[in-house]
């Protein structure tokens, strides 16, 4: 065969002989076959040329990291839920004196020059790997470009593996700068965090995007406490993207099958990279909110996977129970505890004298902590966003580290009936005011398919309900009935809760600003679940099942979009990383 030709693929391995004297002379044009060849390299990317092509830098902050364990896992995870090629670049140090393998030249290296290998490898699980030695000499911007771009031709996903160590560190920062994506792999030490904020004070320095693109990553033990690192790297360098758990230690890494919860977070990054994560945003609603239940059972029971979700005020409260691991069935039985006659009752925790709003909301908290207790957001089993409204500047404010609870009441702290929640010395109003549907905030993550859920019902629905409700049918009314009848303007001079007293004023008036602001918000979705609420009554708490049996029938009937949605192979938005971080406290 001629030495100019490529070869064909013959038990696992690709030739790629004469590709070398491309790398001064790079085609202007990168499809999905080589130069000269009349066969594809990719035979599985008919489609290549449609897809983005992307460079993905994989560093890590610390050598008893394993390393190649999850590179190999992301790259397998990757490979699964593209389909598409993939190739994974190690680099070991090889001294100037090592044994050549072909005609006196070592195989393969790196440094002032890029040489192409003669193959690269295919492994079982259907990714491609190719290892360049590093000689005393770092490897020159020129060649990383020469690389990035001759790998980037013919392969989807190229994952670049840049070790841990001191002799990295000159070229480390030019792989990430040069990189469209990148995760920084950290444990949970001061010398980790120390070293990540220096990474990210290089690339920021140099990128336009203000290094967005580098995201770090924290890498806990089975059983490892996150204690403060989560805000310990948000103050050092910027907030923690995801987390890896139960992720092995260097010595048992390659003599045990990983945890399950580990693989699913490797997966979640895969999922990210190919553009197939899934998101839901929950919205605020009080009462309404109880919908959400009945949404995430369809979900489950038709085996849709979410992989990110977002919510705000009672959005966030279900959110963040369902984040934790209680399932659709749990979330509906610690709802149907408030159908117990005092079971409302136990939620309010007056405040005298009413300065600041008429309760606390400590009681709704400590309910919540009866499932989270402290769990942070880094113990949680699926990545969680927390939206809520900073009193002082009336901007919107991402929660993503600290204790979820705290969150959770901050997000809840309705104006005028919950005093305003204080932490770190900002105070915090209910996220329903500045963000009730948090799309946005999946978006800025880069989730590419999201699912929204908004319970607040539009102005038409209002009208249907009011107009329904003038003429009651009283043929079957009972006893109870009447008698509340005759009492109900007692009632409405007695109870600030009742219909048409001061907090109902309140709570209408914010629904009414919040409706335009969720309509926009919807237009961001892929998918909007609406419920068929019509009574915007904001204190319904003692029927949940009611709004339950709602969010069900609103799943049910685009439970077809819904698959459709996250079963498609293309992506539909391109992430698009913004310059600041949207997580702002803990």
């Amino acid at each position: 065969m001629n030495g100019d030709r490529l070869v064909r693929e013959n038990e696992g391995r690709f030739s790629l002989d004469g590709l070398c004297d491309q790398v001064a002379n790079p085609p202007s044009h990168c499809g999905n076959r080589f130069p000269g060849s009349g066969d594809s390299i990719l035979p599985q990317d008919s489609g290549l040329h449609r897809w983005r092509r992307q460079i993905i830098t994989l560093t890590f902050a610390s050598e008893s990291i394993p390393a190649s364990l999850i590179s190999e896992r992301l790259a397998r995870s990757i490979f699964e839920e593209t389909h598409a090629s993939v190739v994974l670049v190690r680099f070991e140090e090889q001294s100037d004196e090592a044994a050549a393998k072909f005609g006196g030249q070592s195989n393969p290296y790196l440094n002032g020059a890029f040489h192409m290998p003669a193959s690269v490898d295919r492994t079982e699980a259907g990714f491609h790997t190719l290892t360049l030695g590093i000689r005393s000499d770092p490897p020159s911007p020129e060649g990383l470009a020469s690389l990035m771009s001759q790998l980037s031709c013919h392969f989807r996903h190229v994952l670049l593996e840049v070790p841990a160590g001191e002799r990295a560190a000159p070229w480390l920062v030019e792989c990430l700068v040069r990189s469209d994506l990148a995760y920084l792999f950290l444990q949970a030490n001061n010398e980790n965090v120390a070293h990540a904020g220096r990474v990210m004070r290089e690339v920021r320095a140099r990128c336009r995007d203000g290094g967005a693109h580098v995201k770090p990553i924290a890498c806990l033990a089975e059983g490892q406490p996150l204690n403060d690192l989560d805000m310990l790297v948000q103050r050092e360098a910027t907030p923690i993207h995801m987390f890896v758990h139960a992720c092995p230690n260097l010595e048992t890494a390659p003599r045990i099958n990983p945890a399950k919860l580990f693989c699913a977070d490797v997966r979640r990054l895969a999922r990210e990279v190919g553009g197939r994560l899934v998101g839901l945003a929950l919205s605020s609603g009080a009462a309404k909110g109880f919908a959400h239940i009945g949404v995430i059972q369809v979900l489950e029971e038709n085996g849709i996977e979410v992989d990110v979700v977002a919510g705000s005020s009672m959005g966030a409260y279900v959110g963040s129970l369902w984040a934790q691991g209680n399932d659709g069935t749990e979330l509906e039985r610690l709802a149907r505890e408030l159908e117990a006659r005092w079971a409302l009752w136990t939620l309010i925790d007056p405040v005298f004298p009413p300065r600041q709003g008429l309760m606390r909301g400590f009681a709704v908290k400590k309910r919540l902590m009866r499932s989270l207790g402290h769990a942070r957001f880094g113990d949680l089993p699926r990545p969680l966003r927390i939206v809520a409204s900073n009193l002082a500047t009336l901007e919107r404010v991402v929660f993503s580290s600290g204790e979820v609870a705290d969150a959770v009441h901050a997000s809840s702290a309705v104006p005028g009936i919950c005093v305003p929640v204080t932490l770190d010395g900002e105070t915090y109003i209910d996220g329903g005011i500045v963000d009730p549907l948090p799309v946005d905030v999946l978006r800025e993550m880069g989730i590419s398919r999201v699912i929204a859920v908004d319970v607040i019902p539009s102005p038409e629905r209002i009208r249907s309900g009011l107009a329904a409700g003038r003429e009651p049918d009283r043929t079957h009314e009972t006893t109870a009935h009447k008698l509340y009848r005759k009492i109900r303007p007692v009632n409405q001079r007695l109870n600030y809760f009742a219909r048409g007293n001061i907090f109902e004023i309140l709570m209408r008036s914010i629904y009414g600003a919040q409706i335009r602001v969720a309509e926009a918000s919807c237009r961001l979705a892929d998918v909007v679940l609406r419920p068929e609420i019509c009574d915007d009554r904001w204190v319904d708490y003692r029927q949940p099942g009611k709004f339950i049996q709602l969010g069900r029938e609103a799943a049910e009937r685009q439970l077809a979009e819904i698959k459709t949605l996250v079963n498609r192979t293309e992506m539909n938005h391109e992430p698009n990383p913004i310059a600041e971080a949207v997580a702002a406290i803990a």
